[in-house]
């Protein structure tokens, strides 16, 4: 695709018209700037938007966020809404790491506070939550335990001792997708997830300790108990190994079934089912178990942080959710009176009034943000869920020397704590986008308004 192919709507919206290609049924519209849009047009990630476009009972357009780049099916960075009544569903517009999210902490500590048992806390927090590939835990789940997590989520694991029940309150949908049942996930994905509630996996996944650095938006900013130098802790992760078996397993019989439909598609990746159908069915019940698992999984997450903290710092201090979100996940949802399931993939709710998450970079920025009215007329109520990678992990473990970046992030004062150093080059600051300029695409075009920029002090990676 070339740049030329596109249509700018405005400062920061530009539209691929369904001109472009004759399967198109709706356009596909791509937030960024000018500088970044070279960067977006340099892979394949907006012509696996077009292809998203083709999607039977796809409403009004497909949606690329600033942080978009190349995924499996969907790019990750997009959003596509499928009308309820005859649209389908794709597990490709959702991904592998269903329900893959952020959750923010906060603490009443400054940084002057916790730094001299930084290293200490770091440390303690890495002991209490195992991290790496396929790393299992403590928690060791089977039968109707494992059931129950997989169809009541963040609430089945305050109720067995993670948390209180207020924490429920500042989770999207209490921790907790309708719809769920534990007898569509597969012997296969229940016996990789059955040890892994409780721990951080690998890849982009970590949890930081974090300090507020700058507050844009005082208001809101009182609003999320938030203040300038007060340590934040934050938590990337998702449903693990179940929720990448329970996708495999999907995609796998979606293909088998949509020459039955007859629905004929650009891209195998995009293999999708009706809604309304039994295969289409089956995913999404399995895709709800799976999301509550991975809710349960912060939640259980978040209770090691606070024995680590109480250990360390020698407190009774309750760190308090600011809030907890999704960002792979397709939800019921209603605009304009019109029921649609709506994907977000590597996208995060934005609705008016609600603390939107980005994480940045490891040794970057990240950004609390506040959704906006403008999200529910333009987006769907999504804005963008981090600052986007513009180099593959591979490329990353090439040109990236471990020990020179370890050195570099302790010159910033940032400790971490890392299972491999190979683990860590792939995190890279370079290997990803300017958080910031992400940032500002979609507060320019109204989507959410910034409320606080926060810096890590202390990342914990697998």
């Amino acid at each position: 695709m070339r740049k030329k192919d596109l249509i700018r709507i405005h400062d920061c919206a530009w539209e691929i018209p369904t001109s472009y290609r004759g399967d198109m049924r709706v356009p596909a519209r791509v937030y960024t700037d000018e500088q970044m849009l070279d960067s977006v047009l340099a892979d394949r990630s907006l012509e696996q938007l077009v292809n998203v476009t083709a999607l039977p009972g796809i409403h009004k357009y497909a949606i690329a966020m600033p942080d978009v780049h190349e995924g499996y099916g969907f790019p990750i960075g997009g959003v596509a809404a499928v009308d309820a009544t005859d649209g389908v569903i794709s597990p490709g517009g959702i991904g592998y790491d269903i329900n893959c999210g952020v959750r923010v902490l906060r603490t009443t500590r400054t940084a002057d506070d916790i730094r001299p048992a930084l290293r200490k806390l770091a440390h303690s927090i890495a002991r209490e939550i195992p991290s790496g590939v396929g790393r299992g835990g403590a928690i060791r789940l089977k039968g109707a335990d494992l059931d129950a997590i997989l169809r009541e989520g963040a609430g089945r694991a305050v109720e067995i001792g993670y948390g209180e029940e207020k924490d429920l309150a500042q989770i999207e949908s209490r921790g907790r997708i309708d719809g769920a049942d534990s007898h569509a996930v597969s012997g296969d994905a229940k016996e990789r997830g059955g040890d892994q509630l409780g721990t951080l996996g690998s890849g982009n996944h970590f949890v930081e300790i974090d300090v507020v650095e700058t507050i844009f938006d005082a208001e809101e900013a009182a609003r999320f108990g938030i203040h300038e130098n007060q340590v934040l802790v934050q938590i990337h992760t998702g449903s693990r190994g179940l929720g990448h078996q329970v996708a495999t397993d999907s995609i796998r019989s979606m293909m088998k079934a949509m020459p039955k439909y007859g629905i004929k598609l650009p891209d195998r990746e995009l293999a999708c089912a009706p809604l309304h159908s039994p295969e289409g069915e089956h995913y999404f019940r399995a895709m709800a178990a799976a999301a509550n698992f991975a809710f349960a999984n912060r939640q259980i997450i978040t209770a090691g942080i606070r024995r680590a903290w109480q250990h360390e710092l020698g407190s009774d201090e309750r760190l308090e959710i600011l809030y907890d979100v999704a960002h792979n996940i397709a939800k019921a949802e209603e605009y304009g009176g019109r029921k649609l399931i709506v994907h977000r993939k590597g996208a995060t709710r934005a609705f008016p009034g609600q603390p939107v998450l980005i994480p940045g970079s490891m040794g970057t920025a990240s950004y609390l943000l506040v959704g906006k009215p403008k999200s529910m007329t333009e987006t769907f109520g999504s804005s963008c869920h981090g600052a986007g990678r513009v180099m593959s992990r591979s490329q990353a473990k090439r040109q990236i020397d471990p020990q020179e970046l370890r050195g570099r992030l302790e010159k910033m004062g940032i400790v971490t704590e890392a299972q491999s150093l190979k683990g860590l080059v792939e995190e890279a600051p370079e290997a990803y986008k300017d958080v910031d300029a992400v940032v500002e695409v979609v507060v320019r075009a109204g989507i959410a308004g910034k409320v606080a920029r926060i810096k890590p002090i202390a990342v914990i990676k697998g």
